[in-house]
């Protein structure tokens, strides 16, 4: 039976492991710069390893849904961490685009074992009905609360180590996460045989479903605005931006280049929505989970507008990431629980792993173009103005979503 208490140990130890494996997730922005001057690549080289990233993550997802699913949630966490580990230290020792493409690959899928949607999955089985959507969001936002010190840890280490070192420090760190894994003790499992007979039949209901599809495709333009934001912001912000002004209160802080004030906007952002995350969880519980993720996909679409038509000064960069952070992985609890809530619980982990493939394939296109647009035009205004499109269509395309529980039979 699930628990009553909403922090249970699995709560805590997944908050954990999402937490610093986002923190290494979120600093790859930071690396764009140092990687492409040491060796004089095109923008668009580095932006596809980060897009492979991404794309290798979305397809992971499902893969280690699955794997949790038939084998155990902690199987799948340890497999996720060494491959995460795998892949930061073989980067570290890259020397072509092709190489670094190649091995992060590797890294996605680590993220993928340590993500959204093992962990989720675990969080939400252990969880009372009651406390379900809140504990969704506080898990989420754990995966911001890396992204604070993420970014700005590999800036201030970037500051005393080359970067193929602060590689194998971060490898080191995600191995090190594995110590929480003895709080991950979820609820038992359906059997292997149960599992084997049932899931196919769980999975064509959803696909037969046109508000499993919708949701699908209205996950999109998350994941290709956060890759986006991830990959380039950072170095848009160091090229872009006005210079902070001496003595005024960024550098008061420390914050006295673009480029730190670029790695300091990811964390703001991260920040921020540490609050945005835990009140969509709580949000969801009151009122219907595809009204809310229709006004979070809407207000981003207003506030990445309005950044872009304003002139790019260090305030305004700080305005924005308070306002894109609060919505930032809002829509995660929300679209997790929408499909837990409408298809249950017992595959949730497969159910949402293939919705995320959905984000990433976002992901990997946001951050491509990123790097293929700034090489063609020498800015990014252009691949923003496709984010702006592409949230206006995912607040759209929630609205007809039914989020009436559709009840699943065995075969």
């Amino acid at each position: 039976m699930t628990q009553a208490r909403l922090f249970t140990p699995v709560l805590i130890g997944g908050a954990v492991i999402l937490m610093l494996s986002f923190a290494v997730r979120a600093s790859f922005g930071v690396f764009q710069i140092p990687i492409a001057s040491e060796f004089n690549w095109p923008r668009a080289e580095f932006s596809l390893a980060i897009a492979v990233q991404n794309l290798a993550w979305g397809i992971g997802q499902p893969i280690f849904g699955a794997i949790a699913e038939r084998w155990g949630d902690r199987l799948a966490i340890i497999l996720g961490a060494l491959v995460y580990a795998l892949g930061l230290v073989l980067s570290a020792f890259a020397i072509n685009p092709e190489q670094h493409q190649l091995l992060e690959i590797l890294v996605g899928f680590g993220i993928a074992g340590t993500g959204f949607g093992v962990i989720l999955a675990v969080v939400g089985r252990a969880t009372s009905d009651e406390n379900r959507s809140l504990a969704l969001g506080i898990a989420t936002a754990a995966g911001s609360a890396g992204q604070v010190f993420g970014a700005p840890m590999a800036e201030l280490l970037l500051g005393h180590f080359p970067w193929q070192t602060v590689f194998l420090i971060f490898a080191a760190v995600i191995l090190a996460s594995l110590m929480f894994l003895p709080l991950i003790r979820a609820p038992e499992r359906a059997s292997r045989a149960e599992l084997a007979e049932s899931m196919g039949t769980v999975l064509m209901r959803a696909f037969r479903d046109p508000s499993y599809t919708l949701i699908f495709l209205g996950f999109f333009s998350c994941g290709y605005q956060l890759g986006f934001i991830t990959a380039h912001f950072p170095a848009m912000v160091t090229e872009m931006c006005g210079a902070v002004a001496p003595g005024s209160l960024l550098a008061g802080i420390g914050i006295e280049t673009t480029s730190a004030l670029g790695a300091a906007a990811i964390s703001v952002i991260g920040l921020a929505n540490i609050v945005g995350t835990i009140y969509a969880g709580w949000a969801g519980k009151r009122w219907s989970k595809k009204y809310l993720l229709a006004g979070i996909y809407l207000l981003r679409t207003f506030v990445a507008a309005a950044f872009i038509l304003t002139p790019m000064t260090p305030a305004t960069v700080l305005i924005f990431s308070l306002a894109m952070g609060a919505l930032w992985l809002a829509t995660v609890p929300l679209t997790s629980g929408l499909v837990a809530h409408i298809y249950g619980l017992r595959y949730m982990g497969t159910l949402y792993g293939i919705v995320f493939f959905s984000h990433q394939v976002g992901a990997f296109l946001g951050v491509w173009l990123g790097g293929k647009l700034y090489d063609a035009y020498g800015d990014y205004t252009l691949v923003w103005w496709v984010g702006v499109g592409v949230g206006a269509f995912s607040a759209i395309v929630h609205l007809p979503v039914r989020e009436n529980r559709t009840e699943l039979q065995p075969a």
